[in-house]
């Protein structure tokens, strides 16, 4: 059978899910972290879901705070691709903000295109809030109306990125080796040596040939023999 690559996720968390899934990937909610790190794209898009779609506004200020501060080490391409499948306007016009706000870095160049127009109102009140109290600094000139008071914005509401390297091993990898596919693969079959390259590919959204790849340097670098049981007789 050919291999068919993955996208989206198969399932979507539910709350309780989700919000361990935010502290995972570095967000300080109350809330006991996965055992397993979670999919850091993944849960970005569902945190936008959930804010734009269900008004959790609480979510959704920690999620731009967390773009803010993290941003550089999201897998662009994958976000990208999530986004423009999903058929509300409204997470779309978020994603399309936040890549306006983070203009320099091009990878998300494409995702700024999301949606052009018309400009969405985050809340039914956003235009008197506007006039009132000034619009959010972080979402003018974006597909998204904001109100400056509407989204607080603390840094102590996610870990640093020092930190988040420490808890999550494929962000850590990432920091090491860019925010790529091949990171999360790499993250990932240091975790479960035995993944075969398909089960690699699905797991992490990428191709079967990058997948393979990693999976033939992974076993190149891997210690074999007397001298690999000399290493772990010396570790232990």
């Amino acid at each position: 059978m050919p291999f068919s690559r993955v996208v989206a996720p198969a399932a979507v968390p539910d709350d309780r899910a989700l919000t361990a899934n935010l502290v995972s990937i570095g967000m300080n909610f109350a809330a006991d972290a996965p055992r397993k790190p979670a999919n850091i794209e993944d849960t970005l898009f569902f945190a936008a879901v959930r804010g734009m779609e269900h008004s959790d506004l609480r979510v959704l200020a920690v999620l731009v705070t967390w773009f803010g501060v993290h941003h550089p080490w999201v897998n662009a391409d994958r976000l990208t691709r999530l986004v423009s499948a999903h058929e509300s306007e409204r997470v779309r016009a978020l994603w399309a903000a936040l890549a306006l706000w983070q203009r320099t870095d091009h990878r998300f160049a494409r995702m700024a295109r999301a949606h052009l127009v018309p400009r969405v109102d985050l809340e039914t009140d956003s235009r008197f809030l506007v006039r009132r109290h000034g619009e959010d600094p972080r979402f003018v000139k974006t597909p998204l109306r904001v109100a400056a008071i509407v989204l607080r914005d603390r840094p102590t509401d996610v870990l640093d990125p020092a930190e988040l390297a420490a808890r999550h091993p494929a962000y850590r990898r990432r920091v090491a080796m860019g925010p790529s596919y091949r990171a999360d693969m790499w993250a990932a079959i240091e975790a479960q040596p035995t993944l075969t390259a398909a089960e690699l590919a699905r797991r992490c959204y990428g191709s079967f040939t990058t997948a393979w790849q990693v999976k033939r340097d992974f076993e190149l670098l891997r210690p074999r023999g007397p001298r690999a049981a000399l290493a772990r007789a010396t570790v232990l």
